[in-house]
């Protein structure tokens, strides 16, 4: 199933506060579309469920689940960061139409619930998977997102960093994944309990799939020599993958998506890579590499920066199996 929506713009990287503008000016728009389609499952005619998910990633895990008994459009787009982005007229016109919306949860992807609820769409369900899971061991949020100066926020809602009470990106650790479709397979089945069945067939198989990707991330992660597992990273994406795979974060370059560090920030990183014995630098596609390049030039470490890990890309990373491999060979290749 073709993923990508090439009707839908890359919006520029803008502060999260843009964002929630877009969405306060988007709740009219989505309240007319919402009135005029109905978001009730067809009870004939086979046609597939109609799920809108954040992001790309979680758009393949619906798909994966689903395979022809689900229609799903992710509305950030290829290469999009969901951080920071900023919906269109459209984007409201596709929530408004959706019988199962797919959220992350934990603060990365809320703009997508206000827009939907604000805009008096709350009969459409809504999934976040990374909340409330079993067995996992949640992390705290970047520093910026508790040490955020009052000032700054002066006259916003007291709720509108709701939700940011863990790090987000649970994704990375494929065992947490796992969980997502766990969580997934029981919406489906309850959304739709006439292809149950299907959802279970197709879960399982699915599972299987990413118990085996599992151990391999696992057997290529045993080869890198114990001293070398000490990184920088470009922002707080990795933590669950560092965790679960024996990796230890010195740092971050930046601390959130659109918040560019001061000269006395990046020195003071630059001393803390020396001192820290930090091996590697990871940065993500979607970001500029100009300073993570600068600063693996200051320190001679290797740097990597095409990873992925909240968007998918161009094939060969298409799928959230790929990206895991893709961003394992590398960072293997990296730390050796």
């Amino acid at each position: 199933m073709d993923l990508s929506r090439p009707s839908v713009r890359l919006h520029l990287i803008l502060p999260r506060r843009s964002a929630r503008m877009a969405v306060a000016l988007l709740t009219l728009s989505l309240s007319a579309a919402a009135c005029a389609s109905g978001t009730t499952r067809p009870s004939s005619g086979g046609e597939p469920l109609r799920v809108v998910a954040t992001t790309t990633v979680l758009a393949d895990l619906v798909a994966q689940v689903g395979g022809d008994l689900v229609y799903v459009t992710p509305l950030v787009p290829l290469g999009g960061e969901v951080h920071t982005f900023d919906p269109s007229p459209s984007d409201a016109v596709t929530i408004a139409e959706a019988e199962l919306v797919v959220l992350n949860g934990l603060g990365l992807d809320e703009w997508l619930r206000d827009l939907a609820q604000n805009a008096g769409a709350s009969d459409v369900p809504i999934v976040e998977l990374a909340e409330d899971l079993d067995g996992v061991e949640y992390l705290e949020p970047a520093d910026h997102a508790q040490e955020e100066d009052e000032d700054e926020h002066e006259g916003e809602d007291e709720d509108e960093h709701e939700g940011e009470t863990a790090n987000p990106h649970l994704w990375l650790n494929v065992t947490y994944a796992q969980k997502y479709v766990g969580k997934l397979i029981e919406t489906l089945k309850q959304i739709d309990p006439d292809d149950a069945a299907g959802y279970d067939a197709s879960g399982a198989a699915y599972q299987q799939r990413l118990a085996e990707l599992e151990t391999w991330v696992r057997e290529q992660m045993a080869t890198v020599p114990d001293e070398n597992r000490r990184v920088v990273s470009f922002h707080e994406a990795f933590p669950y993958f560092a965790a679960a795979y024996d990796l230890e974060i010195v740092g971050t370059i930046i601390d959130a998506p659109g918040q560019d560090p001061s000269a006395g920030q990046i020195a003071d990183l630059i001393e803390g890579i020396r001192d820290e014995g930090v091996s590697a630098i990871f940065a993500e596609s979607q970001f500029p590499s100009s300073l993570t390049q600068t600063i693996a030039e200051e320190t001679g470490l290797a740097v990597v920066t095409d990873l992925y890990n909240d968007s998918l890309g161009e094939p060969p990373v298409d799928s959230y199996v790929s990206l895991i491999e893709w961003d394992v060979e590398r960072i293997v290749e990296a730390l050796q």
